[in-house]
């Protein structure tokens, strides 16, 4: 855990970068040729901040178009989709070239999609029902701000756009100005909102995009939201320019111009990292910082400029790249390890059981099938407790189905789903599966296909199958621990890890938020989950309402008799807000903008023997906690307060 990164992570000229994530691997994406004469850089890496230059993604157009802008990839059904802005920098338009590989070989497909003058930017986003949107930005010349905005339009297809595109984010504010006497368009004062990136989160869409000139000390990110990303009005905006800065900023004599983002998973799959470029002397040059999401805001902790953590790692990670199966896994029948994958054989039944137990866990990992013998070859994964079998997930890519079966009242029910018409097994898929205490959730291709369920048995292994066939599984990622975001029932909250220690208080579950309330010196605790000698523990939450001066809420540790252990608490003294331990012999004041009604994220990283106490962006403080393997608990005293997320890693 000492191992660090500083920013620039790629130090050489890679402007509006943008990062695909495949198979586990990190692929970057950047303006302009190349060295090879090509255009659109292309780097890899496995870690976020160590990259290999592979050249330029495609070969230019058979024009004399000068500018190549602002490439931006997605992997669907099998193919790489590169969507990109070329022109003269006067007229831009907006085209797509294919690639059956993410590193190159990308072909321009002959197609346009976009009929302004003036179009950059692209940006797909795909929404939880499989829809695809398309936001890019052009010129508003009409608008009480003129100046570049964004618009958003409907995909028919890779290749076709709706053509009904309406505005999603203009300029407003001041902050957003590029250029108050603009030449070239006149001498007009001109205003420059670009850069889209689309993000969803509790049936919340969040825009995030770039503002104003990057040689103002005014340049930054922020976001706009909206509820119903079919909605006429334009998303409201989250920054004025005065009140509320930009989230991600120009820092005067330090930071330069940080901007055009996009936003990656980490390499657990549990962080998000805002991935941007800023400016170098004449260039500009890859960052990446963490990010994360509290109640309807976000937030970036950056832009950094000193040593940081590095992107932690998985639990257990597997890239099948040696010539062998390592110490990780226990296989059931015959597997090879060829070309960056766990192949199975044509045998009855094959498994590969991954040897890490967590009571919660989250897996990432591609699969794609080789060869099927009949209708009733299938593959896919199976959750195990104690060697005993409690959820399967299998495809059949003969019927073209995936069987979900699970334990229930002594025997296996079934569930039978059919798959989309152009879905092809033998393509690479992207399976998420996350296990929390009694819970089970899977995906295929994000959006593709989706299954939750509560189980009567609860599961702490999983399991790589085949069946009759030969199956191919690569990119294996696991992380230990769990995220809850309360979108559940208040009879499911025991079904989902958490347990009430005292008998007063009540705890609820209401509009994804879940509210502890004590009324008097009695405290109200909730505790899930166990540690580990270093993990990452994070909670969103606001104070609802207090019944006496003396209200304290935070985070407590206990053995495994219940008992606390050691505590960390939030309490007021004088107006001021204020961080300690039980005996206050440690105290930390928070800053003097926090607002207690207001959902702010408090992150405790513990590190061996030492807990570093984290409000968002702001450290408060280190702790000792000498202890480990303790269940973490939730408390309100004299208080109500509400949680709208949780999350445990384990390090």
């Amino acid at each position: 855990m000492s191992e660090t990164y500083l920013n620039p992570v790629y130090s050489r000229s890679f402007p509006d970068p943008f990062i695909l994530k495949f198979r586990g691997e990190y692929f970057a994406y950047c303006t302009d040729f190349w060295r090879d004469g090509k255009v659109f850089g292309v780097l890899r890496s496995r870690d976020l901040v160590n990259w290999t230059e592979i050249g330029g993604a495609m070969k230019r157009l058979e024009t004399n178009a000068p500018f190549y802008w602002a490439p931006e990839v997605i992997y669907a059904d099998g193919k790489f989709y590169l969507y990109y802005s070329v022109g003269n920098e006067t007229l831009m338009e907006i085209r797509v070239a294919v690639s059956d590989s993410p590193d190159g070989g990308f072909v321009d497909s002959g197609r346009r999609l976009t009929t302004e003058e003036f179009a950059i930017d692209a940006h797909v986003f795909t929404d939880t029902d499989g829809d695809r949107y398309f936001f890019y930005a052009t010129d508003f010349l009409t608008h009480s701000h003129i100046g570049t905005g964004t618009m958003v339009d409907k995909m028919i297809d890779f290749f076709t756009l709706s053509g009904n595109p309406r505005p999603v984010t203009r300029a407003l504010y001041d902050w957003q100005v590029y250029d108050p006497q603009r030449k070239e368009k006149g001498g007009v004062r001109w205003h420059t909102v670009e850069g889209a990136f689309v993000l969803k989160r509790k049936g919340i869409y969040y825009e995030m995009f770039s503002g104003g000139n990057w040689q103002n000390i005014t340049y930054g990110v922020s976001f706009a939201v909206t509820d119903d990303i079919e909605k006429a009005e334009e998303w409201q905006q989250f920054s004025d320019g005065e009140k509320v800065l930009p989230i991600l900023r120009t820092v005067s004599d330090v930071i330069v111009g940080p901007g055009h983002n996009s936003v990656i998973r980490g390499l657990n799959n549990r962080e998000l990292f805002c991935i941007y470029h800023r400016w170098t002397d004449d260039s500009r040059v890859l960052a990446i910082d963490r990010m994360d999401f509290v109640g309807t805001r976000i937030f970036i902790n950056g832009a950094t400029f000193e040593p940081q953590i590095a992107p932690f790692q998985p639990t257990l990670a597997d890239f099948f790249d040696g010539e062998n199966l390592n110490e990780n896994w226990h296989s059931v029948g015959e597997w090879k390890v060829a070309g960056g994958e766990a192949i199975s054989e044509n045998s009855a039944r094959s498994e590969l059981v991954c040897k890490k137990a967590a009571a919660g866990f989250l897996c990432e990992l591609s699969l794609r099938a080789l060869e099927a013998s009949d209708e009733y070859s299938s593959f896919g994964f199976c959750l195990r407790v104690e060697d005993e079998k409690t959820f399967e997930f299998l495809i059949f890519p003969k019927a073209r189905q995936a069987v979900i079966s699970w334990f229930e009242d002594k025997a296996f029910k079934k569930q039978i789903f059919q798959l989309p018409d152009n879905f092809s097994a033998s393509d690479i898929h992207l399976l998420r599966v996350e296990v929390d205490a009694f819970n089970v959730k899977i995906s295929i291709d994000e959006t593709l296909f989706s299954f939750e369920k509560l189980l009567e048995k609860s599961a702490t292994q999983i399991a790589l199958v085949a069946e009759k066939m030969q199956a191919a599984f690569s990119g294996f990622a696991l992380t230990a621990g769990f995220e809850d975001l309360f979108d559940w029932t208040d009879a499911e909250i025991e079904k989902h890890g958490w347990q009430k220690l005292t008998n007063e208080g009540v705890c609820r579950l209401e509009n994804q938020q879940l509210f502890l309330t004590s009324q008097d010196q009695t405290e109200t605790i909730l505790t899930k989950g166990t540690t580990h000698e270093d993990f990452e523990f994070l909670f969103n939450l606001r104070l609802i309402e207090t019944f006496d001066e003396r209200f304290e809420f935070g985070i407590l540790f206990l053995n495994n008799k219940t008992e606390i252990v050691f505590r960390l608490k939030i309490e007021r003294e004088s107006d001021k807000f204020y961080f300690s331990t039980e005996n206050a012999s440690h105290k930390f004041a928070f800053p003097a903008s926090f607002a207690p009604e207001n959902y702010h994220q408090f992150r405790f990283l513990k590190l061996k023997e030492k807990i570093i106490a984290q409000l968002e962006e702001t450290v408060l403080g280190e702790v000792f906690l000498p202890k480990s393997d303790l269940k973490i608990g939730l408390f309100s005293r004299n208080s109500t307060v509400a949680v709208e997320m949780a999350r445990l890693t384990i390090l």
